[in-house]
């Protein structure tokens, strides 16, 4: 029997987490991993980011259930988390806004009665962090981003299909890390001041 290995949690930025509308699974079974692939390649399972928690609200009715919203420099994520992700409705039920959040969680897409396709994390875990370690993600990021960036151009199957389903533009994507890189740039220049 083969030995189970967790997928590797992918780093995204929220715009194209938000423009990723193709899921698919590996495999036919039951048991058969769920993937979220983006417009720059990435093929996702599991999803790190860190970024900073600037909306929550208990929209559950029977029990607790918690809609936050994190955001990083090129746009926010949605992320739900209840019963059956305790330790992250935990951290969320505690925490104050605006705060700096890591969240290793699943990929999750949602189609609206019009045909939209909606995304949001279901958080595994949570934690408070502090804004070097946000800093630290957005260059991790953008980094992992022009790699994929890098390879599309190629043959590669997950560039080919990045191509064919969304019809990637490069430089749009380019244009998003070039703003997240900024960002870290105007925090610096606000320190200096």
């Amino acid at each position: 029997m083969a030995g189970y290995t967790r997928e590797a949690a992918r780093r995204i930025f929220a715009q194209e987490f938000r423009e990723s509308n193709l899921t698919f699974k590996d495999g036919n079974d039951q048991y058969s991993p769920q993937y979220l692939f983006t417009p720059t390649g990435a093929k996702v399972n599991r999803m790190f980011i860190v970024g900073t928690l600037i909306e929550k609200e208990d929209i559950g009715s029977e029990s607790e259930y918690w809609r936050g919203k994190v955001s990083d420099p090129t746009g926010s994520f949605f992320i739900y988390a209840g019963q059956y992700q305790p330790e992250a409705a935990q951290v969320l039920s505690e925490c104050d806004t605006p705060e700096f959040v890591a969240i290793v969680g699943k990929p999750s897409t949602y189609t609206t009665p019009e045909g939209e396709i909606l995304t949001s994390i279901r958080p595994e875990s949570m934690y408070i962090v502090d804004g070097e370690t946000r800093d630290l993600w957005v260059l991790d990021t953008a980094r992992v981003t022009l790699e994929r960036l890098k390879v599309l151009p190629t043959s590669h199957p997950d560039a080919l299909r990045a191509k064919e389903h969304y019809r990637t533009e490069a430089k749009h994507y380019a244009s998003m890390v070039l703003k997240a890189l900024r960002s870290l740039q105007e925090d610096i220049d606000v320190m200096d001041d």
